[in-house]
């Protein structure tokens, strides 16, 4: 049964090739990869026209909370999509998430109940309302491994080439972008809803991999906003140095 609600803590940590082979080696014995092995994943979040909500998560506050439409692979107008909400506070991930359609979903954004009536769809409803004029604002892609620990709710994910488009922004298109990391760079996410088990600590350690802030979307966003710093400063370059 498809899970809808998660409540738990989630930790990010960058990785560069050689510890991210270290780190599956280590694992091995501990937690294995999930069934569906190496699976492309595009998330495209949505935010309102001056995008409030992620330039108030960089801002470091400590609530904070998201909107995105999740697709595993292109999608199509009958392939299952996932509506997520994500809010964090004091350390701990809430996330609520519906299965639909991207007919319904649009149908949704469009102020429609389309997507039932349940106490989540009323929920990701009073985001849509209480924000307004919500739209697609960036798309980003990676490919996920997952593992779970057998018998436990430790799950860990290593995404690989994480990219990103501002334009095109459509799940049924294609799953090309501008890469987010280095070449032989991953980002590492644990998830757990209590404390970390204290091997799982002990391998990070020895390899030298620590905690990160790292948000894709938000390294999107900055790398957005320094494009149109160059620009401006490439325009008003002849009217302050004289440049022919």
């Amino acid at each position: 049964m498809a899970i809808t609600v998660m409540q738990r803590y989630e930790m990010k940590y960058l990785m560069n090739a050689r510890q991210t082979k270290d780190l599956r080696q280590k694992l091995e014995g501990y937690m294995q990869i999930d069934e569906y092995g190496l699976t492309s994943i595009a998330s495209l979040y949505y935010d309102t026209p001056d995008t409030r909500l992620i330039r108030e998560s960089l801002e470091g506050q400590e609530f904070k909370e998201k909107l995105r439409l999740r697709s595993y692979g292109l999608a199509t107008g009958e392939s299952p999509v996932y509506l997520e909400l994500k809010r964090k506070y004091d350390g701990i991930v809430y996330k609520r998430r519906v299965q639909s359609t991207l007919p319904d979903v649009d149908g949704f954004f469009s102020g429609h109940d389309t997507l039932g009536n349940g106490q989540i769809q009323k929920e990701l409803s009073y985001f849509r309302d209480h924000y307004k004029m919500l739209a697609p604002t960036c798309l980003i892609i990676y490919d996920r491994v997952a593992y779970f620990e057998p018998g436990g709710d430790l799950r860990l994910t290593i995404d690989y080439k994480p990219r990103y488009r501002m334009k095109d922004l459509s799940l049924t298109r294609s799953m090309d972008g501008i890469p987010l990391l280095d070449a032989g760079w991953s980002i590492l996410e644990i998830k757990v809803q209590g404390a970390m088990p204290l091997w799982l600590s002990s391998i990070l350690t020895n390899a030298g991999i620590f905690k990160s802030s790292f948000s894709k979307y938000g390294e999107a966003y900055r790398r957005e906003l320094m494009k149109q710093k160059e620009k401006t400063i490439q325009y008003t370059a002849p009217k302050y140095f004289g440049v022919a």
